[in-house]
């Protein structure tokens, strides 16, 4: 099997040379161009191509894919909204994701948003870069007593409640799915109760239809005053305009973002000499209590690799005509 593997960084290149030798038979060829509908041309006499949550693969990138002879879209990662699933399954291509990887490593980075969200460490590390040793400003809440509030109970939700447990919070949780193996850890709530109660609210969902924009202003009037919110998942769950009305208006003590909406234009490159295309994106920067990072929450060397192997693994497996929970297509 030949794939053609976009958007390659140093990185992917590294994590998936180190394990493909245990992959005989599979070939990998490397681009740094984002799959598109331009760049899909790119994959004639490839059987399956690679891409990350920051491609376009919508319903012209999957037809021009098809009339190229690719037979499977090959995702690294868990998330798969930016995936034309029904026009893939018209053309008879396979999607396969990896759900699973390393999901303390997305929980570990939320944590670590609300800690420096919540003591200003951004500002804070600025300041002693230039020798002031002011604290005023930086005060922070202990954690430990107040109520985590997690929205999604998947792999990644569990571990960040058992991070929170861990810190001597009381843990509510709302999933349209409970997990019974986290009843020592929390209790289920609806949402809005959720809202109502927590000190901090993480964000451990897939993005839907249904769910698209769930934090607006109306989700945003129902919260605590001095609420720490954190998005790890997909930033398209936040209604970014109604955030900065809540964050002007002084409705939260901290926010950490590790994604955002339209992060797609810019996401993953050096943007350092240019204007932001996304003004909203920008003048989330602008913020003392906003902590941003950029879609990182998967970069560790543990999850690195288990995306390679998994990735690989559904490579062998769409050979073989084996469907496994990996499909969504």
């Amino acid at each position: 099997m030949r794939i053609l593997f976009y958007a390659a960084k140093r990185y992917d290149q590294e994590s998936f040379t180190d394990i493909i030798g245990k992959f005989p038979g599979i070939e990998i060829e490397y681009t740094d161009h984002e799959l598109g509908p331009r760049s899909a041309t790119l994959a004639e006499g490839f059987d399956a191509v690679c891409a990350f949550v920051s491609a376009n693969v919508d319903a012209r990138t999957i037809t021009s894919l098809a009339k190229h002879g690719v037979k499977a879209i090959l995702m690294r990662s868990a998330g798969y909204n930016n995936v034309d699933v029904e026009k893939a399954k018209e053309l008879g291509i396979v999607v396969k994701i990896v759900p699973k990887y390393s999901p303390e490593s997305v929980a570990e980075l939320a944590i670590s948003l609300a800690l420096a969200a919540n003591r200003r460490l951004c500002k804070s590390y600025i300041r002693i870069r230039e020798n002031n040793f002011d604290i005023d400003g930086l005060c922070g809440v202990n954690l430990a007593g107040k109520t985590a509030g997690i929205i999604g109970t998947g792999k990644i939700g569990a571990a960040m409640c058992r991070i929170c447990f861990g810190f001597g919070m009381r843990v509510i949780a709302y999933d349209i799915n409970k997990n019974p193996s986290l009843e020592r850890y929390l209790k289920y709530v609806s949402l809005n109760e959720l809202l109502e109660k927590s000190d901090l609210i993480s964000l451990h969902c897939p993005l839907t239809d249904k769910n698209y924009h769930m934090i607006n202003s109306d989700a945003i009037k129902k919260m605590k005053d001095g609420v720490i919110l954190v998005n790890t998942s997909r930033g398209g769950l936040i209604d970014t305009g109604d955030l900065i009305k809540g964050i002007r208006a002084g409705k939260f003590h901290g926010v950490g973002l590790d994604v955002y909406e339209e992060e797609t234009d810019f996401i993953y490159g050096d943007h350092s000499n240019e204007i932001l295309p996304n003004p909203a994106t920008s003048k989330l920067l602008d913020y003392p209590n906003v902590v941003m990072t950029s879609h990182q929450g998967f970069y560790t060397k543990e999850a690195l690799g288990a995306i390679a192997e998994t990735t690989l693994r559904n490579a062998r497996d769409v050979e073989k005509g084996i469907r496994t929970d990996n499909d969504v297509a």
